[in-house]
């Protein structure tokens, strides 16, 4: 109990000092240790990069998922860590509704056998592009989204928490010289030079393991670089394929046409077939 209170007298005692060293310094009343220009560089280059990632990161998960209300839902899921039911894409969707409505016209409908093999390839077609579209939003969360949130919630946070810590071994630092200075007898002196000493070294060493870890921010843009290489890889990948089932799809339909009121097959022999024989032909 003792210990606990001399520990909260000490912090609160440490927290006055260095919020009078702080207000005497933006008053212009108390001096102040500034870092060397390097140090300077170094967080420079930390925040912006932090800034810019941020931007980066928000502006690709709003491209992945344009919907805020999933984004919202996905993020408490994430939070929770819960198993997220998978739910179809608007690509999906559009294949579903094409397929479904392939199965209802046939020859005995206005429609035909034409139009019901025509909705039902795109339907295939478009369920194949919203397929690609999920695998390509999966490969981008892995090999982009994840790395960057590490970034963000890892190694930027310890950062902003070792900034912290040198803040506050600035202050105190700050603070021993200005009792130094106001020490009028040999022993105030005395005891004011042992402390800044102490000060001094501890404001050293927490200097040299947050120059460390900007330092390490050099390492962070090259993981960004291969994380962007990836990210268009993915998207060349993802458009590429999409391509090859939209120019498939239209060489097949190439031979569909429909004529007046009623629909031409594609083949003369398919005109006695059932709706059935035209499913057959989609998977051939």
């Amino acid at each position: 109990m003792d210990f606990n209170l001399r520990k909260f007298t000490s912090d609160a005692a440490a927290a006055f000092s260095r919020a009078v060293q702080f207000t005497g310094e933006k008053l212009g009343k108390a001096e102040k240790t500034e870092l060397d220009a390097y140090f300077e560089s170094l967080l420079q280059r930390a925040d912006i990069t932090e800034d810019h990632t941020k931007n980066i990161l928000n502006c690709i998960e709003n491209y992945l998922q344009p919907n805020p209300t999933v984004r919202m839902e996905e993020f408490f899921y994430e939070k929770l860590d819960l198993k997220k039911e998978q739910r179809m894409n608007n690509a999906e969707l559009l294949g579903v509704a094409l397929t479904n409505a392939g199965n209802e016209f046939g020859p005995g409908t206005p429609y035909g056998i034409c139009t019901a093999i025509a909705l039902l390839k795109v339907g295939t077609v478009q369920r194949n592009i919203g397929v690609a579209e999920r695998d390509f939003i999966s490969a981008a969360a892995v090999n982009v989204l994840t790395p960057l949130k590490r970034f963000i919630e890892g190694d930027m946070k310890t950062i902003s928490k070792e900034r912290k810590v040198l803040t506050n071994k600035r202050l105190d630092l700050d603070a021993c010289k200005s009792r130094l200075k106001k020490a009028k007898s040999v022993q105030s002196q005395t005891a004011a030079e042992a402390d800044m000493r102490v000060a001094q070294s501890e404001f050293d060493k927490q200097c040299e393991i947050l120059k460390l870890l900007l330092e390490g921010v050099q390492a962070a843009h090259t993981n960004h670089l291969k994380c962007l290489r990836d990210f268009v890889e993915e998207q060349m990948a993802f458009y590429a394929q999409c391509h090859q089932y939209a120019a498939d799809l239209q060489q097949a339909l190439s031979g569909i046409v429909n004529s007046g009121d009623s629909s031409v097959p594609l083949y003369p022999a398919l005109q006695d077939e059932n709706l059935e024989k035209s499913k057959n032909l989609l998977d051939s």
